[in-house]
């Protein structure tokens, strides 16, 4: 019996908790350190995945598998928040999704080299629609509003810093998930971060000594939900769809986390933002279509296991 793939349900769960993150980090980038938010989040995502990951019952990776771990978990896990986290002390949640979403237009060039993933239309048109959705929400923002009052070059840079190490750690754990289950991959990647951060525990202790409830409860949700959770379908569907098609599909990240930064944090989007979330969706939605162009039945099923990438090898 053929198990039903429910990559896409699993990345809406990911766009909507990567999205609040940004909103999280935002909430509480006055009460925590950039290194020390990082280590926290990282901690309890690690604590809530042991018991999933049940590293005493399955096979831990070894060699090339294991470097593949701990390359994604110091680029992504670890490199990869603490330059976000760094960021949004000087730009907004908005703003920063926005330019952190160049990082799946790097995943995915870069994923039609090195893994031969190729560049079907649907996936380079859908692609540019949803770019082209970003870039109206960024120039949609309003002059007058917070995002640009904190807005700096050095912000700017690090956002883009941030992109790189996604795009990277993406494409690391694109071939690791062929060796281990998804949730164990989060598991491994959250402990390589965890070890990457140690040096920032001192300063953890003592901010959570004088933070509030409020900022201990995001600090949880940001470990549970966007991390535990988020990371671990992420790397579900990642194991069965092309690295393209996964990242493409991060563009809604930033219409998504607007919305949410306007609830909580009373961010107002303009107008034109809407337009760019909807054509976000519709980008994302294209890039799901297969190619119509004929190909040889047995290049087809060859392409197919690449996209996949998840099975037994």
């Amino acid at each position: 019996m053929r198990t039903r793939d429910l990559s896409m349900l699993a990345l809406g769960v990911t766009v909507l908790l990567w999205a609040s993150a940004f909103v999280g980090i935002r909430a509480v980038g006055d009460t925590y350190s950039p290194g020390s938010l990082t280590l926290g989040r990282l901690v309890v995502g690690a604590l809530v995945l042991t018991a999933f990951a049940r590293p005493g019952r399955g096979r831990m990776p070894s060699g090339r598998p294991l470097l593949l771990v701990v390359l994604y978990g110091v680029v992504w896990f670890g490199a990869y928040n603490l330059a976000l986290n760094a960021a949004e002390r000087d730009l907004d949640a908005g703003t920063t999704a926005l330019i952190v979403n160049i990082g799946p237009a790097i995943a995915a060039v870069v994923a039609g080299f090195l893994y031969r993933e190729g560049f079907p239309r649907p996936l380079l048109i859908g692609m540019g629609i949803a770019f082209a959705g970003v870039a109206l929400i960024a120039l949609s923002t309003d002059r007058d509003s917070s995002s640009v009052d904190t807005a700096s070059t050095t912000g700017v840079l690090l956002c883009v810093a941030a992109a790189i190490f996604y795009a990277f750690g993406a494409l690391a754990q694109k071939p690791a998930l062929r060796h281990m289950e998804p949730v164990m991959s989060v598991w491994l990647g959250c402990l390589v971060g965890v070890v990457v951060c140690l040096p920032f525990a001192p300063a953890l202790i003592e901010e959570l000594s004088g933070a509030s409830f409020h900022d201990i409860a995001w600090l949880v949700y940001l470990g549970v939900f966007p991390t535990a959770i988020g990371f671990s379908t992420w790397s579900y569907a990642l194991k069965r769809i092309s690295t393209g098609q996964a990242a493409s599909t991060t563009y809604l990240v930033p219409a998504v986390a607007t919305l949410i930064s306007w609830a909580v944090l009373d961010e107002v989007p303009a107008a034109l933002a809407f337009v760019g979330g909807a054509m976000c969706l519709v980008g994302v939605a294209i890039t799901r279509l297969r190619s119509r162009s004929p190909v040889p039945a047995g290049e087809l099923h060859h392409g197919e296991n690449q996209a996949g990438d998840g099975g037994a090898r």
